[in-house]
């Protein structure tokens, strides 16, 4: 079976604006900071770049965290678009603790379809489409990309784990989220907590790692789309903590609510 086409677009360009992160990771690098106060490095802005000169040929359109605001008036008459983080744990990255990921996402009429998210540092590349499925692979020397999906593992690839795994920001642990997770222990004999970054979050619940992930913190739509594209096609659940429903994207507030992914 041969990959999707826009699938594999958006999976050369996380491999290739992965090995841009990379360059500069291991080198030294300035740290700036937007008008809210996150951080922004010459990562975030080449990774962007790369990203954009692939998905551009495809004539959808782009709505990027790095990329310039699009009005919602314009973005309301898309049925679909692209939703790209082109480096999704910028704190993460600026600590060097690899756990920060590219995001590449496709949705259509609100629901995400394609999903690809690739953690550099790890040489961990999880992609999803519709038609499918939710797959991993580990970048290696023996890697070819005409030959992706059949050196693949389908996820869920492991066992639902014995006590109850929760996985939680590693910089965003909020108070709700605490007391969610109170609220669960009174409900589970035994509960083990995981911190991680970025969309790692999402791509542990979708392997199977973990049971569920809580967010009662802020995030953007970019933080989340491919990664729960990787957990829906797996199987798993995007909860909108709100609605009760499936997390939806290219809202006219681009600042998701919160969620619970299981």
């Amino acid at each position: 079976m041969n990959l999707p086409q826009n699938l594999l677009i958006a999976i050369k360009a996380a491999l290739e604006s992965g090995a841009a992160i990379m360059d500069i990771y291991n080198n030294n690098f300035e740290v700036e900071f937007k008008s809210d106060l996150s951080p922004l490095t010459k990562a975030d802005i080449a990774s962007h770049d790369i990203i954009v000169k692939y998905l551009k040929g495809t004539n959808i359109p782009i709505l990027s965290e790095e990329g310039k605001a699009i009005p919602y008036e314009e973005r309301k008459l898309w049925n679909d678009c692209w939703i790209v983080d082109p480096l999704d744990g910028t704190k993460e990255f600026i600590k060097k603790n690899g756990e920060f990921t590219v995001n590449i996402a496709m949705v259509s009429n609100h629901i995400p379809i394609i999903g690809v998210v690739y953690t550099p540092a790890l040489k961990e590349l999880f992609f999803a489409e519709s038609s499918i499925g939710s797959f991993k692979i580990i970048i290696d020397s023996n890697f070819e990309i005409n030959n992706l999906l059949a050196l693949s593992t389908k996820l869920p690839c492991k066992l639902t784990p014995i006590e109850f795994t929760i996985v939680a920001s590693r910089s965003h642990l909020s108070e709700e989220t605490t007391a969610y997770i109170n609220e669960l222990q009174l409900i589970h004999t035994h509960i083990q907590m995981i911190s991680k970054g970025s969309s790692l979050k999402l791509c542990m619940v979708a392997e199977g790692e973990a049971n569920c992930y809580p967010r009662f913190a802020p995030t953007m739509e970019w933080d989340t789309a491919a990664g729960h594209a990787i957990c829906k096609y797996a199987g798993k659940n995007v909860i909108d903590w709100v609605t009760k429903k499936e997390l939806l994207y290219n809202n006219k507030e681009l600042t998701n609510n919160w969620f619970v992914v299981n």
